[in-house]
């Protein structure tokens, strides 16, 4: 098993024990390398998956491994050099530069005041060049677009020297550019990554494997192409799913209608 490897066994998630479940037990196993995509409707339990994988959510039941290493068995520092999270919303009102963000990821590896000197520094130089805002080191956070602050928040993640990146909703709020950046940042990064999408074209191309929700249940895991049919997007999504083949990019297309506005047309 590689250090990067990432296994969920039977986790689960409820308020509280009294309560109905929100994520019903789900299982996977993502090879070191690869990208995950979570995928599912409103509600489905997306974020709430990936909340117990970076050690927000306690799971009810059920572990979640990364090299074999149960990440709730360990220390919340320990945990966070192994796990880093980019989320769906950034603070704008940061009065900290691009640069004083990205070296808020070496935090978990730092002993009391240590700051690391000049290896640290060169991590978090790296991790500004790879995600090409170290020409905005200087500028406030709080003065980047949406664009500019999800590459300094990705650029923090890869400081922190993850084995595991998770990525909620990374396309979010994102213009068509920006949204083409990030998804190509995601297949060069080389970690071991999970994401969850909305656009479900976006995921089949993008992911190596595919977790689909409904309801906070697991309905299927494995490659796009083995597991996304129409029956099951329909069933997941409640909606009428028709695949196209598109020979230009010879790849599959899903085009989506209600399923009463097809009824109504026939």
């Amino acid at each position: 098993m590689s250090a990067s490897d990432l296994i969920a066994e039977d986790v689960s998630w409820a308020p509280n024990r009294r309560a109905a479940l929100v994520l019903h037990p789900t299982s996977f196993a993502v090879r070191a390398g690869r990208v995950m995509g979570i995928v599912g409707p409103n509600g489905a339990g997306k974020s709430t998956l990936l909340r117990i994988i970076y050690r927000f959510n306690m799971p009810l039941t059920g572990r979640v491994l990364v090299g074999g290493e149960d990440l709730w068995a360990t220390s919340p520092r320990a945990a966070a050099r192994k796990v880093a999270a980019v989320l769906q919303e950034q603070p704008t009102d940061f009065a900290l530069t691009v640069a004083e963000i990205v070296a808020l990821g070496r935090v978990p590896h730092r002993q009391g005041l240590h700051t690391g000197g000049a290896h640290e520094r060169e991590i978090i130089d790296a991790a500004m060049m790879r995600l090409d805002v170290e020409r905005l080191a200087r500028r406030p956070f709080g003065t980047l677009s949406g664009g500019e602050r999800q590459r300094v928040m990705v650029a923090r993640a890869l400081a922190q020297e993850p084995q595991v990146l998770i990525l909620d909703e990374p396309t979010n709020h994102l213009d068509i550019r920006h949204q083409l950046e990030v998804l190509d940042l995601i297949r060069h990064l080389g970690l071991t990554v999970v994401t969850s999408l909305h656009d479900l074209n976006l995921a089949a191309d993008m992911c190596d494997d595919i977790l689909v929700l409904e309801q906070g249940r697991p309905q299927a895991f494995g490659p796009p192409a083995q597991i996304l049919d129409e029956d099951l997007v329909a069933r997941a999504f409640g909606v009428e799913a028709r695949q196209d083949w598109l020979t230009r990019a010879a790849t599959h297309h899903f085009t989506f209608h209600l399923q009463r506005e097809r009824a109504a047309l026939q």
